[in-house]
C-alpha cells in the first residue's frame, strides 16, 4: 500500500511537470492555432542558460531566475522572427515553421555547445527528503507543486482579472473582432508567447532540478509530452491540457513501475499505444476540441 501511494505521488511530480509544458503549448495554440513544436526547445535554452550560470560560479536562485528569463525571451525571439511572418500562412506551413526551429535551436547547441551532456550540479537541498506517514517527500516534490501551484493560480489570476487577460480570452474567441476594436494583435500574440515561455522555463528549472542534465536534443521528447497532454485534454482547452499533463505523468509512473524489466527501456513506445487507444473512445480528447480559452 505504501509503494502505491509513493508512486501516486510520483505520478502527481511528474504530472505537474509535463501540465506546466502542455499548459505553455496550449495558450498559444488557442490563439493563434500554432501547434509550435519548438516549444520543447525553450527547455533546453532555459538548462544551457542555467549551465552558463553555473560556469560564471553564481548562486542556484540565480540560475533558476536567469534560465525562466532566458526561456521567456527565447519565445519572443521565435515569435518576432519565426512566427510572425507566416502567421496568416496556413496551420501546415506554422507546423513546419516550428519543426524548423527545433532543428536549427537543436543544431546550434550541438555545433556551438558539444552534443555530449553536460551535468548542471542539483543544490544540496533538492536531494534532502523526510518521511511523512511512511511516504518519502524530497524537496523536489515540493519544489513542483509549489512553482506549479504558483503559475496556475497566477495565469487563472491574470486570465480574469487583467485587461491583457481579457484581450487574450477575447482573441481566443474571435481575433479579428479583437483587431477590429483597436486592440494591437501583435502585443496580444507576443504576451501569449511570454507566459508560453515563462510556463516553460518553470518547467526546465523542475527539470534540471530532478535530471541535472542537459543535452542538445533533450527539447525534442519534452516538446511531443506537452503535446500529447493536449491532445488528451483537448486540443486549445488550457486546463484540459493541464488535466493531459497529470494523466500523462500518471501513466508514465505507472508503466515504469509495473512493466517488467526487459520491457522498461519501451516505456515511452506503450504509453503511446495508450494515449492512441484513448483517442480511439474520446477523438477530440477529455474536453472535446475547444478553439478558446476556457477558465
Amino acid at each position: 500500500m505504501e509503494n502505491v501511494a509513493q508512486q501516486i505521488l510520483n505520478g502527481l511530480t511528474l504530472g505537474a511537470t509535463y501540465a506546466l509544458m502542455a499548459l505553455g503549448l496550449a495558450i498559444v495554440f488557442s490563439i493563434i492555432g500554432l501547434v509550435n513544436f519548438a516549444h520543447g526547445e525553450l527547455i533546453t535554452i532555459s538548462a544551457y542558460t542555467m549551465l552558463a550560470m553555473r560556469y560564471l560560479g553564481l548562486p542556484w536562485v540565480v540560475w533558476a531566475l536567469a534560465g525562466v528569463l532566458a526561456s521567456v525571451l527565447g519565445a519572443l525571439v521565435m515569435e518576432r522572427l519565426a512566427f510572425r511572418p507566416v502567421r496568416h500562412a496556413s496551420p501546415v506551413t506554422m507546423m513546419l515553421t516550428s519543426f524548423g526551429v527545433s532543428v536549427l535551436v537543436a543544431a546550434a547547441f550541438e555545433i556551438g555547445i558539444s552534443p555530449r551532456p553536460r551535468a548542471i550540479p542539483q543544490p544540496g537541498w533538492i536531494t534532502s527528503s523526510f518521511s511523512v506517514a511512511g511516504l518519502q517527500l524530497r524537496a523536489e516534490h515540493l519544489l513542483t507543486f509549489g512553482v506549479t501551484a504558483v503559475a496556475l493560480l497566477g495565469l487563472l489570476l491574470l486570465l480574469r482579472r487583467s485587461l491583457i487577460g481579457a484581450a487574450m480570452r477575447a482573441a481566443a474567441e474571435d481575433f479579428d473582432a479583437v483587431r477590429l476594436m483597436g486592440i494591437k494583435a501583435n502585443a496580444v500574440i507576443a504576451y501569449a508567447f511570454a507566459i508560453s515561455g515563462l510556463l516553460a522555463g518553470l518547467a526546465s528549472v523542475i527539470i534540471m532540478s530532478r535530471r541535472g542534465v542537459a543535452t542538445p536534443h533533450m527539447g525534442l521528447t519534452l516538446g511531443l509530452n506537452a503535446f500529447v497532454a493536449n491532445v488528451i485534454g483537448g486540443m486549445g482547452n488550457l486546463w484540459g491540457a493541464v488535466a493531459g499533463g497529470f494523466i500523462l505523468g500518471f501513466g508514465e509512473v505507472a508503466l515504469r513501475a509495473w512493466l517488467p524489466a526487459s520491457l522498461s527501456g519501451l516505456t515511452q513506445g506503450f504509453l503511446f499505444l495508450m494515449v492512441a487507444v484513448f483517442l480511439l473512445i474520446w477523438p477530440h480528447g477529455l474536453f472535446g476540441q475547444k478553439t478558446a480559452v476556457r477558465v
